[in-house]
């Protein structure tokens, strides 16, 4: 029976989908690691953020607002879709204009900020965050503990606590960095319960940039 409440607990927390757009607390900027995320799933659906060359490393998963507990997505508002060319223009970032429609339809809607807003929201909040160089340099693949990357982005962002950013892996890969951002001026804060536990794996695999 406890697991049976534990589950319809964390499935009520972790999606409020049609909440209303503009209520949240705070916002978790999400970059993930291109080469797993190629790995796993974009090399088979032939996303062009895979190509060999393309050089991508931490790309803009998204910015997603956030509850203390949970997170609102696909919310009810009146805010216009993106144009082609919107989409098109982040791609430099978030990979490919397909990943910046679907952030914006699951996440964006419910920052209650226009499409063009939001996507100038989540630039600047990418453009704040060092991502570290040393990374970028790998010219092969490794694996190391989880903490290990989260000790490179603390020691390239000074002022960053533990808590405010958490590493995530997925099929024993890192996945993503995940930092914590205060709703009003972009500031790093405190992650919520919910996002704050990082990824104990001690030998995740880290591939290089192709």
């Amino acid at each position: 029976m406890r697991w049976l409440i534990a589950l319809l607990l964390s499935t009520a927390l972790a999606r409020a989908d049609g909440e209303p757009a503009g209520e949240f607390d705070y916002y978790v900027l999400s970059l993930s690691w291109s080469p797993t995320y190629c790995a796993l799933e974009g090399d088979a659906r032939g996303n062009p953020q895979c190509d060999s060359g393309a050089g991508f490393g931490w790309v803009l998963h998204g910015l997603w607002p956030q509850y203390e507990q949970g997170w609102p997505s696909y919310c009810a508002g009146t805010a216009r879709n993106p144009s082609r060319a919107e989409t098109a223009a982040m791609a430099d970032i978030m990979g490919s204009a397909g990943s910046a429609w679907h952030q914006w339809n699951k996440h964006g809607r419910c920052t209650g900020l226009s499409s063009d807003n939001y996507f100038a929201l989540s630039r600047r909040a990418f453009a704040q965050v060092v991502r570290p160089e040393i990374l970028r340099k790998l010219d092969r693949s490794v694996t190391l503990p989880a903490a290990v990357i989260e000790e490179a982005f603390l020691r390239s962002n000074p002022g960053w606590q533990a808590d405010m950013v958490t590493i995530t892996c997925k099929s024993g890969r890192i996945q993503e960095a995940r930092i914590c951002l205060s709703r009003d001026d972009l500031n790093p804060r405190r992650c919520g319960a919910d996002v704050i536990a990082d990824c104990r794996q001690q030998d995740a695999l880290f591939e290089p940039i192709r």
